[in-house]
């Protein structure tokens, strides 16, 4: 569709610096498709739905026709460059914004690497649990503990765009005191520098105190139900809910966020399955992209194809104008997520 605002990407983690050969890029396309090891003997990841679309839209914007061999896609991406071709895919990529989940260690790209890179702007994301996690290496007790991580919390709410966690059940209601320091003791008594975050409570605690920020809250839940009665119970409390789910759990998620005010669902980049679920101001684009920056671009042309196409269909059935069509993509692509994250268009 021609007009559309830069899309926001509002969920994503990153690229990695540096050249990849054949083996290390298949590693990253690997992961992009939920595989895991080597493909196997005589195959390619390349021979998936996402290789496919790299091989479609990403070697044009290095200087090569679409549908080139891998081989030679690589082969141009190490002459041009890793940095110099990291820059042409994401200002190709029609990503004005990207909200870049940080926190946790990592040797991708920092919001402010991408925003240079994208020329582009970027907002952090911060993820609850190894903000804990972090914390957790240092504290020497479970009163600084908990003292450090309500600060370190406040401290990130200061520059943050949202919070993040990977809570996949919460109860509708703060654990107390107690309970809390409880979990505490012992997550701290048997944990080992850099053990992730696994004390239920501890997690449940950290929801809270973020959904007490006032900033919206992104959900990573494989599926969202069981977190039914915490979505019902943060209701006026001033933050916003996002539901980021796994397949096939993205028109549950739509659903729940017709039901709840202040929830809203992420649709990646294949939103067909969540339109007809809620209203189309409670849906959000993004790409899911990590590690590889070839991934912003499929996303980004996997979202506007499947838009096109299903606003095509409306259009012709008579249900909405073309108007309406290019209304609701700019809604579920950009505009949502500038309303809920308070964003500035881009320019």
């Amino acid at each position: 569709m021609e007009g559309l605002p830069p899309l926001v990407d509002q969920y994503s983690h990153g690229a990695v610096h540096g050249e990849l050969g054949l083996g290390s890029f298949e590693a990253h396309l690997a992961t992009a498709v939920g595989a895991q090891g080597p493909a196997p003997a005589g195959t390619s990841y390349f021979d998936t739905r996402t290789g496919l679309a790299i091989r479609r839209w990403c070697p044009p914007l290095l200087g090569l026709e679409p549908h080139c061999p891998p081989v030679r896609y690589l082969a141009r991406r190490r002459e041009v460059g890793a940095f110099h071709a990291g820059r042409l895919l994401l200002r190709g990529a029609g990503i004005g914004t990207y909200l870049l989940e940080t926190g946790a260690r990592s040797e991708l790209t920092s919001a402010a690497e991408l925003s240079a890179a994208a020329e582009a702007r970027a907002h952090e994301v911060v993820r609850l649990e190894p903000l804990a996690e972090q914390v957790a290496d240092t504290s020497g007790s479970v009163d600084s503990f908990i003292g450090y991580t309500a600060e370190a919390l406040y401290a990130a709410a200061q520059h943050a765009t949202a919070f993040a966690s990977g809570a996949t059940y919460c109860e509708g209601r703060a654990p107390d005191g107690g309970e809390v320091r409880r979990a505490a003791d012992r997550w701290l008594r048997g944990r080992r520098p850099g053990d992730r975050l696994a004390e239920p409570a501890l997690v449940r605690h950290l929801l809270w105190s973020a959904v007490a920020t006032g900033l919206p809250v992104q959900l990573h839940c494989p599926d969202p139900r069981p977190l039914a009665d915490f979505l019902r119970a943060t209701a006026g409390l001033g933050s916003d809910l996002v539901l980021l789910p796994e397949a096939p759990h993205h028109r549950r998620a739509a659903q729940l966020a017709a039901v709840h005010s202040h929830v809203y669902a992420d649709t990646g980049p294949d939103p067909e399955e969540a339109l007809g679920q809620a209203p189309f101001g409670k849906l959000l684009f993004s790409s899911g992209a990590r590690g590889l920056p070839e991934l912003y671009v499929t996303g980004a042309r996997f979202f506007l194809r499947a838009m096109a196409r299903v606003m095509g269909e409306w259009t012709a059935e008579g249900l909405c104008a073309a108007s309406d069509g290019r209304r609701i993509t700019e809604m579920v692509g950009s505009g949502t997520a500038r309303r809920v994250y308070g964003l500035v268009p881009a320019a």
